[in-house]
């Protein structure tokens, strides 16, 4: 299973976790990867939910889009916990926007990523 492919599994489970409003996310389908990053993902929401609330102006995260809190949610993760470059976890959570969200959602979720990185000392892609 290639990178991407993990993180849309990953995507998918932690999108029904946060809808569903469960404690856990349901794993028992998912590849490795996609279950590590879900379930990393899930265990540092709170961490990762005040990053995106720091980050992303007039919007609350309780008031954006499930989909759109899910991809950054992900994307957060990576940024934080992971040594994946920035450009790519922008880019792979920009395109996961575009194939799953709204026209909008790409350009929100890359502003939203590239605050955090910088904030967090990582540099962003020219």
């Amino acid at each position: 299973m290639t990178k991407p492919e993990a993180r849309a599994q990953a995507l998918g489970a932690l999108y029904a976790a946060d809808v569903l409003g469960t404690d856990a996310v349901d794993v028992d389908h998912l590849g490795g990867r996609a279950t590590t990053l879900a379930t990393s993902t899930w265990l540092h929401r709170g961490d990762i939910d005040a990053a995106i609330e720091a980050a992303s102006t007039r919007w609350r995260i309780d008031r954006m889009p499930a989909i759109d809190r899910t991809i950054l949610r992900l994307g957060v993760y990576e940024l934080i916990y992971t040594d994946m470059p920035v450009g790519v976890v922008i880019s792979e959570a920009v395109e996961l926007a575009k194939q799953y969200s709204t026209a909008k959602s790409g350009s929100f979720v890359n502003g939203v990523l590239s605050a955090i990185a910088t904030a967090g000392g990582r540099s962003t892609p020219v």
